[in-house]
């Protein structure tokens, strides 16, 4: 979807890296993000991730699977919204991340855990000075469909798979898929189809007509409680689920990554691949710049439409034990939000970040020992 870019004053120039620099003045969204970044700790380079340590396990009542599927989220965030984010205390982030595991015979669990800083402390992150580009025209859809056998198997595009529910995911080991959470929860209630839920490997159909579809039966679903509250505090900002497959893939998976700041990715591009419903059995890849971020968000405007959600959003990060730019995921694609400040409504489409205590987590979902995440 083509979205405007409403965070600047009219006037100001967005476009150019050489642009002047900007005037003292901030906008009313530079002041939304500064107070929505400086509420959640991160990861300071050379400092240790925080532990993510489970405590109890309690046993919840079956499931419903009530909901419906939610192919395209939208969400609305005000200056209410905003004041309710900076009243968070450090034990709501920390509840935030209990989560729910949900096994295939329909029965699920609530887990309770406790977050520990990381060696480092931590410290507020608030956004840096940047200079601003210049408005875009949209018109030209800019994505592109990923056709042929050879580059259907090529990573990263072989990493990103179909979700029964209609989403998409991405491969971060060799048995879990991360996807958006709406794709199986609607805040309430588990979707139709989350009991038997099934992930889809697009294959080469070896020149006899076009790709097939494989699918993978899941174990278990994990989400986090961040995402399951009421329909009427829904948010992105924990937009994300971990599937377990029954049995390992044989296909290459993306390693994640904590988001860095924009300025800190080669080019500060996000990519991301997914099962658009207006290209059916098609894959489609697009890539942009980043516009804005807050803690939790990544706002861009790269094209999309129902069905991407849940792609995994990547960008070129500086590895520096391998001494080279690697592709890592750094965040899931969520969907579009509204947001109202001093009246006036802006769009943006919205990806989810990978802070600091979300990787912990999804470490820990991925390999069941948070010592082991300890050093990623």
């Amino acid at each position: 979807m083509h979205l405007p870019l409403p965070c600047w004053n009219s006037g100001t120039e967005l476009s150019s890296p050489s642009a002047g620099s900007r005037s003292g003045k901030m906008t009313r969204c530079q002041v939304v993000a500064i107070l929505l970044l400086s509420f959640l700790p991160s990861t300071a380079a050379g400092t240790s991730l925080p532990t993510l340590v489970p405590r109890s396990t309690l046993q919840l009542g079956r499931v419903r699977f009530s909901a419906r599927p939610v192919l395209e989220l939208a969400t609305r965030c005000d200056e209410a919204c905003v004041r309710r984010e900076a009243a968070l205390l450090p034990q709501d982030f920390q509840e935030y991340l209990f989560y729910e595991t949900l096994y295939a015979n329909g029965t699920r669990t609530l887990t309770t855990v406790e977050l520990s800083p990381g060696e480092g402390g931590t410290e507020r992150r608030w956004p840096k000075r940047r200079t601003r580009r210049k408005r875009q025209i949209y018109g030209t859809d800019g994505r592109f469909s990923i056709s042929g056998d050879h580059f259907l198997m090529d990573y990263p595009f072989s990493t990103t798979v179909k979700i029964s529910t209609g989403c998409t995911g991405v491969l971060v080991s060799e048995q879990h898929v991360l996807t958006a959470a709406h794709c199986v929860h609607d805040g309430q209630d588990y979707v139709k189809g989350a009991r038997k839920i099934k992930v889809g490997f697009l294959t080469p159909a070896n020149g006899t007509g076009r790709p097939v579809m494989r699918w993978a039966r899941v174990r278990r679903t994990q989400v986090p409680k961040g995402w399951i509250r009421s329909l009427n505090s829904i948010s992105m900002d924990y937009d994300y689920a971990l599937l377990e497959l029954r049995r390992p893939h044989r296909r290459p998976h993306m390693e994640l990554a904590v988001a860095p700041a924009a300025e800190e990715m080669a080019g500060k591009r996000i990519h991301f691949s997914g099962f658009d419903s207006d290209r059916p059995g098609e894959l489609v890849y697009r890539f942009c710049g980043v516009e804005d971020e807050t803690a939790h968000l990544i706002y861009q405007h790269c094209d999309a439409r129902p069905g991407a959600s849940g792609s995994g959003v990547y960008g070129k990060v500086w590895d520096p034990v391998r001494h080279k730019w690697e592709r890592k995921v750094i965040g899931i694609f969520s969907g579009h939000q509204w947001l109202e400040v001093g009246g006036e409504q802006h769009d943006y489409n919205v990806a989810v970040r990978l802070t600091a205590p979300k990787f912990a987590q999804i470490c820990y979902w991925i390999k069941g020992d948070y010592k082991s995440c300890q050093n990623e």
